[in-house]
């Protein structure tokens, strides 16, 4: 009996193998990215992007990414009053309206939301969705890698933002076409600072100082990339801020690396491809006050000196 059970884990084991190394083979491919840094992504851009809409009455409500052919990654809170007959998923999606000759659309059979996600304090906000079938993968439609539980993404890290969001809070409607934006990392210390304290080791945040651009509305559930080479890695997802783009107040997403163990047992088989990244950035959006002092005493010291030597 012993025997049998250890032949049963072996190869559950190798099936795991097997199905990891089939999603690094091609995961965080994107052959038509062409990073030109504009609002409006080109067509194939970041072909894992998710459009989420609700059935009826039917909009776009939230963002995902493909992670392997039958899986997409989204962001808890957008499903925690909609049932899976009232979801339909759309890869390969530019437009809102307007023709999508490059797009296919699923429906969901299994929506799993993280067990101990909070509605209070937005921690754990993520969610696996199970597609109707299998996506066959095309240059518009791949799955994204996904951050280890090793990765590091320091504060400076370079990101990607994509979705279909509202300019503003106080926007109606989404954006037609697909978005999408850079910013860097904000240090978990420095995030924590400028929201008193609700920043989880689950969380990480990315903007500027200066504001004006950040994720907004609709890009819920959407990805944060990084690039590592010629493969991008997903960092985070799209969960929530303080209105958006305002001064001082970057974005919050949920951090990928804390949930390899997570989607590797709710998943099973057919794995994401997970990778590690590590970033040596160190650099922060503004300056502290205490670099700021020591940069203004360094600039001063020449004229204090002169000063004393003069009299």
């Amino acid at each position: 009996m012993k025997v049998r059970q250890f032949v049963y884990v072996g190869e559950f084991l190798l099936l795991n193998i097997a199905g990891a190394l089939c999603q690094l083979d091609v995961c965080g491919q994107a052959p038509l990215n062409n990073n030109n840094g504009g609002d409006d992504a080109v067509a194939g851009s970041w072909p894992w992007q998710a459009s989420i809409h609700r059935i009826s009455p039917e909009d776009h409500i939230c963002g995902g990414s493909l992670i392997n052919k039958d899986w997409v990654l989204s962001a808890a809170h957008c499903f925690m009053i909609t049932a899976t007959a009232n979801i339909k998923i759309f890869l390969g999606r530019q437009f809102q309206t307007g023709s999508n000759p490059n797009e296919i659309s699923r429906t969901l059979t299994q929506i799993v939301i993280h067990p101990d996600y909070s509605t209070t304090t937005q921690n754990n906000d993520i969610a696996l969705l199970r597609l109707s079938s299998s996506v066959t993968f095309t240059d518009y439609i791949r799955p994204v890698c996904l951050a280890s539980a090793d990765s590091v993404f320091a504060g400076g890290t370079k990101s990607w933002i994509t979705g279909w969001d509202k300019h503003r809070s106080s926007d109606i409607q989404v954006t037609n076409v697909l978005q999408e934006v850079q910013l860097p990392v904000v240090s978990n210390t420095e995030c924590n600072a400028d929201y008193k304290g609700i920043i989880t080791d689950n969380m990480i945040c990315a903007g500027i100082n200066e504001g004006g651009k950040d994720a907004c509305q609709g890009d819920s559930g959407g990805p944060m990339v990084s690039q590592n080479g010629s493969r991008w890695i997903q960092s985070g997802i799209v969960s929530f801020g303080r209105e958006c783009g305002l001064p001082r107040y970057p974005g919050i997403y949920t951090r990928v690396s804390q949930y390899q163990s997570w989607i590797t047992s709710e998943l099973r088989t057919n794995l994401p491809g997970f990778v590690s990244f590590t970033s040596t950035e160190t650099r922060s959006s503004s300056p502290s006050l205490l670099s700021f002092y020591f940069s203004l005493t360094s600039s001063l010291l020449p004229l204090i000196l002169s000063f004393y030597l003069f009299f």
